[in-house]
């Protein structure tokens, strides 16, 4: 063999050991990255956006693992010209988290037509439902949907973002209006009792603080103890 052949064969051997090295490296970093890939949680995201509403937009989103983010804007209500932002991590029931995602997969992960596509129905906001997993990234935007499970989660979503909103307004007049707290404890309540309200304790923190506050009614103080104690009983505490 000739010493340019030698050459030839030499180059190669460096090639294929190059070629070697990268592959490992490769498959390394697949292996360290693919368990980080694995543990992330599936999502679903509902948003609601009906302007000049009390909010005008709010989003809930909620992963599998059972945490979940609320978001809304707009103004305190209705009848006030005040806007407050408004932010909140909570942690949704077994019960609530798991009809999520079973609702979810019975609506074929959003992937098909959810609208009703009746433009003769009163306009109640735009939705949207959004989905994502490692394997599907899917969502609807709809106004009225005739699927049972869209509607079924359209309900629960509301439900819950609903006690948000007395979180957000128990909030706002706990700080700045604490006179405003007593008509709002007593729409809580008597919506609590009729089943209209989800997911109570993600508000316990706040209605927690009236509790304690004593620069607060007694009468306010002792609403604000029994929405707890429904929540209790509701979650089985």
């Amino acid at each position: 063999m000739s010493v340019r052949d030698l050459r030839n064969v030499n180059t190669a051997a460096i090639r294929i050991r190059s070629f070697q090295y990268w592959l490992v490296l490769v498959v390394f970093v697949l292996l360290a990255v693919a368990p980080s890939i694995a543990a992330d949680p599936a999502i679903v995201t509902f948003s609601l956006d009906f302007p000049n509403s009390s909010p005008e937009h709010y989003s809930i989103v909620v992963q599998s693992d059972g945490h979940a983010h609320y978001e809304s804007s707009g103004k305190i209500s209705v009848d006030s010209d005040a806007r407050d932002d408004y932010q909140a991590d909570f942690t949704l029931s077994d019960a609530s988290r798991a009809r999520i995602f079973e609702l979810t997969a019975q609506a074929h992960y959003f992937s098909g037509k959810v609208d009703s596509g009746n433009k003769k129905l009163a306009f109640t906001g735009a939705k949207k439902l959004v989905y994502k997993d490692g394997q599907r990234n899917s969502s609807a935007d709809y106004n009225y949907s005739q699927q049972p499970a869209v509607q079924q989660l359209t309900t629960l979503f509301q439900s819950v973002a609903a006690t948000m909103e007395f979180g957000r307004r128990m909030t706002y007049f706990h700080r700045y209006q604490k006179l405003a707290l007593d008509d709002e404890l007593k729409r809580m309540e008597d919506q609590a009792k009729r089943g209209d309200l989800a997911e109570l304790q993600a508000v316990s923190p706040v209605l927690k603080e009236i509790y304690e506050d004593t620069s607060v009614i007694n009468v306010v103080r002792a609403r604000a103890r029994r929405i707890m104690e429904m929540q209790a009983l509701s979650s089985g505490n």
